[in-house]
């Protein structure tokens, strides 16, 4: 699709666009930005998309797309103010969180990174094995002796199990 056509696309579809997006939606700005973010898109892969109801059909599910994740990163943002909004965090961290930090502090960078990673981040040992770039059995491994190497500096620390 040249510069004329993809022009031509544009302008017959975008109004159609945005006003079945903002049905979906209920959102007339947001329905306009998704849209508009969906046809810039569309410019860089225009040699593959027809300016027919295919066309508007991979606008349509990127525009769709482009403003679920927009709801979710905002929805995600809220939860991360009300989280950090409530007074317990306000007080700092907990003996055991310091015990913890103190603790990953003395194990070896490359363990500290997949023990966060697995424990505080929830990535799978295939995330992580993506993210490090190293087999997912370097990953088990490097979780396996971080475990160990904290094992006795948070024993130190551990409050006693009452029976």
């Amino acid at each position: 699709m040249d510069r004329e056509e993809f022009n031509r696309f544009y302008a017959a579809s975008f109004p159609r666009l945005v006003g079945q997006l903002y049905a979906m939606t209920g959102d007339r700005a947001e329905a306009q930005d998704a849209v508009q973010e969906a046809f810039i898109r569309a410019w860089v892969h225009r040699s593959q998309i027809s300016a027919g109801r295919r066309g508007e059909a991979w606008v349509r599910v990127t525009a769709w797309r482009i403003a679920v994740s927009r709801w979710q990163r905002a929805r995600e943002g809220i939860r991360l103010m009300l989280l950090a909004a409530r007074p317990d965090h306000a007080a700092g961290p907990g003996p055991d969180r310091v015990a913890f930090v103190e603790a990953l502090r003395k194990v070896p960078a490359e363990q500290r990174r997949a023990l966060v990673l697995y424990h505080v981040a929830d990535l799978t040992v295939e995330q992580i094995a993506t993210e490090t770039g190293v087999r997912p059995g370097t990953v088990k491994a490097r979780l396996a002796r971080g475990r160990a190497a904290l094992r006795p500096y948070l024993q130190e620390t551990a409050a006693p199990v009452r029976e």
